[in-house]
């Protein structure tokens, strides 16, 4: 088997590097439609609070469907199932291009399309997720098949936000959503080129499965206070993607290319994170890493609510995404690495719904705070927020160690 760099020798597995091709591919399409779609909406409307309900509308199935999709995914195909809903996540960009082509898109049809999306991404997170332990043959090189998968999305989060402001200076909205659309037949492609492994389904009536995914999450001391930290770094910090727009055009003066270096910057300090993950060989430092990023995550949000210079600004936003992605990689990475796997895809399905879902209320929240208090002072109250829950979750573990 050829020899791979250990922050990279997840890809020595074939399964695991056509995954890998296909979803970089994927990963980038992705980014594109998700700029190209916030600022379709504040082009339309000006309407903060849109920005937030549709934020909202995108992620609120993480958490209301993610921990039934768990169930379902444990108990089928994971391939196939993955193949399945690629095609319709392809589907779904086609619709939203033709309808933003024809001039028929206005906020209730984005709202319902961001709804559609949700839900699609509510199955096909966990289930790409859970998947990563069949592509390496290897146990021990799945906290680093976590990170290269990491990785992908913050490149592609470095990467598309600039491409699409480069994009919608030249091109419609609609061409980005298109663009979105073909790139999903990449992973399609890598998926049915994979040599399927014997994988382990779980028995059993659907609530039976449900029920015993619970149990072991409930049951287990790491995993609860790994899901307390999910939630709140999520629904404070990551809120700062809803008001991006509002800081490009309102505070700088700028445009979607200002919008998309800010997002760049965040994706920049996500992309840092990543290589560190995938670097690691130790899993058992992660705990106090999360904490600490944590706490870092909070100061980055309130350098750049009182910021006036744009420098300054990409400079907390690329601390921002470096924290925050460890924070949530972190976190997938100890839970996946202690999951028994029988029961994976209801773990990851507790770990996205709770981490996407609280994402869409924290946005959600952010969007109507932000249009009443303004934007930064919504950014200020959050880091303020999250500062506080640091606080008390270091005084809890050091009462708890001692």
């Amino acid at each position: 088997m050829r020899h791979w760099p250990s922050s990279l020798r997840a890809l020595r597995h074939r399964n695991f590097r056509l995954y890998f091709i296909g979803h970089a591919i994927s990963t980038l399409g992705t980014w594109i439609q998700q700029v190209a779609l916030s600022w379709l909406i504040y082009r339309l409307t000006d309407s903060v609070a849109l920005l937030g309900l549709t934020t909202f509308a995108a992620l609120i199935p993480q958490l209301l469907v993610g921990p039934f999709a768990g169930a379902w995914i444990d108990r089928h195909d994971k391939r196939r199932l993955l193949i399945m809903v690629e095609a319709a996540l392809a589907l779904q960009a086609l619709i939203l291009a033709g309808l933003t082509a024809s001039e028929l898109i206005g906020p209730g049809l984005i709202v319902a399309m961001a709804a559609l999306l949700g839900v699609l991404n509510a199955v096909d997170t966990p289930l790409r997720q859970s998947l990563l332990s069949q592509f390496v043959d290897d146990r021990q090189d799945l906290p680093n098949a976590l990170a290269l998968n990491a990785l992908l999305f913050t490149l592609s989060r470095f990467i598309g936000p600039p491409l699409a402001g480069l994009l919608l200076a030249v091109v419609s909205e609609a061409v980005c959503f298109s663009l979105n659309a073909a790139s999903y037949l990449a992973l399609v492609i890598g998926l049915a080129c994979v040599r399927q492994l014997p994988s382990q389904r779980a028995s059993g009536s659907f609530r039976n499965v449900f029920r015993e995914g619970m149990r072991y999450a409930l049951d287990n001391t790491q995993v609860k206070q790994l899901m307390l930290s999910v939630m709140v770094i999520n629904l404070t910090a990551s809120s700062y993607v809803v008001l991006l727009p509002v800081f490009a055009r309102d505070i700088f003066a700028g445009d979607a290319r200002t919008l998309g270096w800010l997002w760049g910057a965040a994706g920049l300090g996500s992309l840092i994170a990543s290589v560190v993950l995938a670097g690691n060989r130790n899993t058992a430092p992660l705990g106090r890493f999360i904490l600490a990023s944590a706490a870092g995550s909070a100061l980055a949000m309130l350098v750049f609510a009182a910021s006036t210079q744009l420098w300054l600004s990409l400079l907390a936003m690329a601390v921002l995404g470096f924290a925050i992605t460890l924070c949530n990689v972190g976190t997938n990475i100890l839970l996946q690495s202690e999951a028994p796997e029988a029961l994976r895809g209801r773990v990851v399905a507790l770990y996205t719904s709770t981490r996407f879902g609280f994402d869409a209320i924290g946005g959600l929240l952010a969007g109507l705070l932000a249009a009443h208090l303004g934007a930064p002072a919504v950014l200020l109250g959050a880091g303020a927020l999250l500062l506080v829950y640091c606080s008390w979750a270091a005084r809890r573990s050091r009462v708890k160690h001692g």
